[in-house]
């Protein structure tokens, strides 16, 4: 079940954050935000010292039986970065991206 969705930059910001109308909305960004820390601790670590390459790797991020919710999410993305007038980098406000997301937040919930 999604119930929080979000897109990071390579910078390590997130473009795009949605999550479902809970009274814990704040805890699913805090944990976006948390998980970002995470991910830059192993990519600071890995340049500071020889690390084992085995320990970068995070893990499957997302369940096997979601791979279709996946493949849509990253095929709306690729409309987004595909737009002449988005400025990469900047935060997603696209409807389409949007209605994309809330519609699949509400097929999985």
């Amino acid at each position: 079940m999604a119930v929080c969705i979000a897109v990071i930059a390579k910078e390590n910001y997130p473009l795009y954050i949605r999550s479902t109308p809970t009274e814990n909305k704040l805890k699913f960004h805090y944990m976006v935000h948390t998980s970002l820390d995470v991910v830059d601790e192993k990519i600071s670590a890995m340049g500071k010292a020889l690390v084992d390459q085995r320990e970068l790797y995070l893990g499957l991020l997302y369940p096997t039986e979601d791979y279709k919710m996946f493949r849509k999410l990253h095929n709306s993305y690729t409309d987004v970065m595909c737009n002449p007038f988005y400025n990469p980098g900047d935060r997603i406000q696209s409807r389409a991206f949007d209605n994309m997301v809330t519609s699949m937040m509400i097929q999985v919930c």
